[in-house]
Order: structure tokens, then C-alpha cells, then sequence
């Protein structure tokens, strides 16, 4: 791991000691109380709004016991990368890629780099202008990869553990009620938020109303949960609750084409995304998107706001233009960017390098910025660096138990075996 920020020497990236016996020589981290600091910084702001991405979901049923960490455990599936959602629509589309290439007139030296998002953005400006066979054939492809992105993303099974989104929610659902709800916004169509939060027992205030069907609205952000005793004029907000803004869509939203309201639907087949292409940023200001986006940015502009960005790499316009923006207005934004991309490695540069977003973000930084932090790790190497403020509650103990029992209950269960009659 590594961090940059306005207390390092010259604007270089310091790194955290690995092994024992480099913390024995100086006795202290520094590098790695450096990322507790700025974190616990970000904690303690009035408003903490949370941006994740594809970064956030790729450890997810992974093997941890294999070198390659992309390996998914034992029957399961894993999200997929640009990269792999590329090699499967190109098997799909067997001995008809190179044509599709071709006739989309996308760059030769690009392929390597296998960006399925600018191939699908060539592909759909293409279809506008060529004529047949080639026009059915890219229509064909732009649907069947659509289709791949549809079934890779459905990797979650209700089962699945979700361990380090449930610690995130943990630590986050620990900081004061007196405090502005938790807002975290994602680019991902997963379900990881949700089945985290229902085996921690949080409650997910994500847009959609308390009814059957569950219809979005967004008047249902403005909503909280309180506790009322017996006193009519007594109540206490309750604990465990945040705010979810799924910002491209989600698998299990479906949009009625008569009502034109948006439902939840598990399994849809249609359901109701912003597919990787460069038309993004327009389509993020159709609804329901325009709503996730436009609390988007109003919650960048809130006084005492810290920005926790995870598992983004700024290649979105639409989302890095507001966060530059609001670095540049508001004095009061603190922002901590976290992916393992950051920093060089070798002679290979590093996004703070290539991305141009970012290469402001550091320059900043290196001028003294105090509000900007750069974190050069994975999403599960950070979250343990997140404060934990407070001891385990009674009422987190309590569903620790329950959730414990309900695990033994069903091991059970599986060992049972039939006897014969």
C-alpha cells in the first residue's frame, strides 16, 4: 500500500512497511498511521458520501488461496472485467469479430487494450451510418454483448459472503446519528450492498417505496427511520441505515412500459442499465439516473462533506467533471481516492500519470492541498484502515448471535442425511 498526500515530502508517494521486521526498525508505520489519518479525517466530516466501482466487487467469490487472485472459489462466479467481458462477446461472436472490428473502423492499436467500452461506442456510431449485411452484423453484436454483461454481472448468489462490504457498512453504521446519513453511490449493477446489508440487518434507503411492487421514487431519499417509544412525542433515529444510489442502473430494476415506473424484480431479463459505451454521460441525465445524479452532485456541494472514492478509475466524464468541480468550489470537501492503479509500478505509470483527472488531483496535492488523499490500495486492503469508532454494540452482538445461529441451523440441516424406511 501506498499514500500520497499534502504531508508528504516533495508530493512522493510514501509506502507502508510489509514484514515485521521493517516495522522493528523504526519501531513505527508512519506510512500506514498516514492512511488511518486521513481516513479517520474523512469519518469524522458532517456528510460522508462514498463512490465505488468495478474495483469494489472484483475480489468477490475469489479464491484468497491462490496466487492469482482472479480465481473464483468453488463453484461460484466472479465479476467481470472489461477484459473478460471482451474475450466473451468476441467468443460470441466467432469468426465474425474481425469483420465487426472492421466495419466499426475501430483503431488497430486499440484491440490490444480490450476496451469492450469503445468497441460497443464504435459499434453503435457505425449502425447509425453503414448499410447491409455489415449493419446486421453489428446489431447482432451490440445484442449479444449486451446480453453477456447482463448474465456476467448476475454473479451473486443469496448465500454468497460478502465480508468486506459488510465491514465497510459496519463502520460506517457506527458513526453518530447526529450525523448526516451515509450516502454511497456505485457504478455497479451488482447486488452487493443489498446482500450485505441484509445478512448485517441494515437498512438500505435505495429510492424504491415499502410497497408490492417496490416502485422507485425519489421523494423516498428525503425519508429516515426513527424509533418511536410510547410517548407520542419521543423518537430516536435508529442506527444501521444508509442511503444507496445505484448510478448506471441495477440488475434487479425493471422499467414498466405502460406506468414507466421502475420496479424491482428479481431475475428480470430486462432490466434497467446504462451499458458501458461513451453515450454514458447522456444517458445519466435520462431517469430514474438523473435523480442518482443530480444528489450526486448536491451532496459534493454540502459543507463539512468528506468524498471516500473507491475502485473508480475516472475514466466516467460524467462523474469525475462533478468531483473536479467541487474540489475546485468547495473549500470544505475532503476528498481520499483509493485504487490499487494509482501509483507507478515499475517502469509502468500510474493512473495519476495517464488519467488526466487524476494528474490534477496529484498536482494539487503536491502544491499542499490538505483536503486531497490519494490511497494506492484495493478495496479490501483500505477498508480495515477505516476507523472503528466505537465498540460492538448490544444490538450488534444480539445480531451477531442470531446470524450465527442461522448459519449452524443450516449446516445442520446439510448434514442431516435420510434414513431408510
Amino acid at each position: 500500500m501506498k499514500v500520497l498526500s499534502s504531508h508528504c515530502d516533495n508530493g512522493k508517494w510514501i509506502e507502508t512497511k510489509n514484514t515485521p521486521e521493517e516495522t522493528a526498525i523504526s519501531q513505527r508505520d508512519t506510512e500506514k498511521e498516514e492512511i488511518k489519518r486521513v481516513l479517520s479525517d474523512a469519518f469524522r466530516c458532517k456528510n460522508l458520501v462514498i463512490l465505488t466501482g468495478l474495483g469494489a466487487s472484483l475480489h468477490v467469490n475469489c479464491n484468497k488461496d491462490t496466487k492469482d487472485t482472479r480465481t473464483p472459489e468453488n463453484g461460484k462466479k466472479i465479476a467481470p472485467t472489461m477484459g473478460d467481458l471482451w474475450d466473451k462477446s468476441m467468443a460470441k461472436s466467432a469468426g465474425n469479430f474481425e469483420k465487426i472490428l472492421a466495419a466499426s473502423r475501430f483503431p488497430e492499436n486499440e484491440a490490444d487494450k480490450k476496451n469492450i467500452e469503445a468497441l460497443l461506442s464504435y459499434c453503435k456510431i457505425a449502425a447509425e451510418f453503414i448499410e447491409l449485411p455489415d449493419k446486421d452484423v453489428i446489431d447482432t453484436f451490440v445484442s449479444d454483448t449486451e446480453k453477456i454483461i447482463r448474465d456476467e454481472i448476475n454473479f451473486l448468489e443469496t448465500d454468497n459472503n460478502l465480508p468486506v462490504h459488510a465491514e465497510l457498512l459496519r463502520r460506517i453504521a457506527r458513526r453518530s446519528n447526529r450525523k448526516i446519513r451515509t450516502k454511497i453511490f456505485t457504478t455497479n449493477y451488482d447486488l452487493c450492498f443489498e446482500y450485505a446489508a441484509r445478512k448485517g440487518r441494515y437498512v438500505v434507503i435505495d429510492g424504491f417505496s415499502h410497497t408490492s411492487p417496490q416502485v422507485f421514487d425519489s421523494i423516498n431519499f428525503s425519508y429516515d427511520i426513527v424509533k418511536r417509544e410510547s410517548h407520542p412525542e419521543s423518537h430516536d433515529y435508529i442506527s444501521n441505515v444508509f442511503h444507496l444510489y445505484k448510478l448506471h442502473g441495477s440488475i434487479d430494476w425493471e422499467k414498466n412500459e405502460t406506468t414507466k415506473e421502475i420496479k424491482r424484480v428479481q431475475k428480470t431479463k430486462k432490466p434497467v442499465l446504462i451499458y458501458p459505451r461513451n453515450t454514458k454521460y447522456e444517458l445519466a441525465f435520462e431517469q430514474p439516473y438523473l435523480e442518482m445524479m443530480s444528489a450526486f452532485q448536491t451532496a459534493l456541494r454540502q459543507p463539512e462533506t468528506a468524498l471516500l472514492v473507491v475502485g473508480f478509475g475516472f475514466n466516467d466524464s460524467h462523474l469525475a467533471e462533478p468531483i473536479i468541480s467541487a474540489i475546485r468550489s468547495n473549500l470544505n470537501l475532503r476528498v481520499v481516492i483509493c485504487d490499487p492503479a494509482l501509483a507507478p509500478r515499475g517502469e509502468a505509470k500510474g493512473a495519476t500519470e495517464s488519467n488526466e483527472y487524476l494528474k490534477d488531483i496529484a498536482y494539487l496535492i503536491a502544491q499542499g492541498d490538505a483536503r486531497l488523499s490519494l490511497i494506492n490500495a484495493t478495496f479490501e486492503e483500505m477498508v480495515p484502515y477505516l476507523p472503528d469508532i466505537v465498540a460492538e454494540t448490544d444490538l450488534e452482538q444480539h445480531l451477531d448471535r442470531l446470524r450465527k445461529l442461522r448459519e449452524e441451523s443450516g449446516n445442520s440441516k446439510a448434514r442431516e442425511v435420510p434414513h431408510d424406511s
